[in-house]
């Protein structure tokens, strides 16, 4: 199976003020122009088993509302972590902001407030968005023995949980950022994440609108523990966006691959906006 060289696979997506009116700015620019190119954290493919239709997600790694290329203040008030999710043909704004229900106001003044979801098709809000995605040959780790031995020669090691029901047929790919590994016992265990996880319960149109973000652990090839981002109570009416959220799924099928880095990897370049 051909898996993703995270550290070398990324989402870039392009805003030109020149060209496009902002819709997902919370302020002035500074400049125009601006390229963000941002490494995944996950990929999530969707199969419909009725149809064979496969719907690809990709996530992008956290980081901060920011004004790009400011003399100063570069952090926007009030600040929130953000997530940018795309598929095929729409994308999600994913934003954390200290508490439920916190707004920002769209840029310029009068154009209302952005959600801390903010979703649409891609080519009406980016002047362009391109995948590059490095992808390798991976080898599966068949045995506990040969996890840890991967574990600790620090072998770069990618996970995909394979989840089913009667409509879809999921796998969450990621890479495994933080893992455990016991030489005596034959023990391992991953907890790593944030990655997208998948309502398996809803309509096509909304796979990408109802994920959510997850942490998974696993020790074994058949089942896994995922701790789901989702508003949590902390006390006097406040809610905050936290991992707090465990489920626990038996018979899904896990697996580990160690991905080789010698010679040429393949690289490909995914347009996800229609050529202007």
């Amino acid at each position: 199976m051909k898996v993703l060289e995270f550290a070398r696979s990324s989402v870039t997506f392009r805003i030109d003020l020149d060209r496009m009116a902002p819709q997902t700015l919370t302020h002035k620019a500074p400049y125009s122009l601006n390229n963000a190119r941002v490494l995944l954290e996950s990929r999530l493919q969707i199969t419909e088993r009725a149809t064979g239709r496969v719907h690809t997600i990709v996530q992008g790694a956290s980081c901060k509302t920011e004004r790009v290329g400011a003399p100063n203040d570069l952090w926007l008030e009030p600040n929130a972590d953000f997530v940018p999710i795309f598929s095929a043909t729409r994308f999600m704004n994913i934003k954390t902001f200290a508490r439920v229900g916190t707004q920002a106001h769209f840029y310029p003044p009068g154009s209302g407030s952005q959600s801390d979801r903010q979703t649409g098709l891609t080519d009406d809000v980016f002047d362009r968005v391109h995948l590059d995605l490095v992808e390798r040959e991976g080898e599966p780790l068949e045995t506990p023995m040969q996890i840890v031995h991967a574990v600790l020669a620090n072998e770069p090691l990618v996970a995909v949980n394979r989840i089913e029901n009667d409509r879809y047929t999921a796998e969450i790919e990621y890479p495994v950022k933080t893992m455990n590994g016991n030489e005596r016992d034959w023990v391992y265990q991953t907890d790593t994440g944030p990655f997208l996880y998948p309502d398996l319960t809803v309509e096509p149109a909304e796979l990408l609108t109802r994920l959510e973000l997850a942490f998974g652990a696993f020790n074994a090839p058949d089942w896994a523990e995922f701790i789901v981002r989702t508003r949590t109570p902390v006390g006097d009416g406040i809610e905050v966006f936290h991992f707090s959220q465990a489920i626990r799924l038996d018979g899904i099928r896990n697996t580990l691959y160690r991905v080789p880095v010698a010679g040429l990897p393949e690289h490909r370049r995914v347009d996800l906006t229609t050529p202007r």
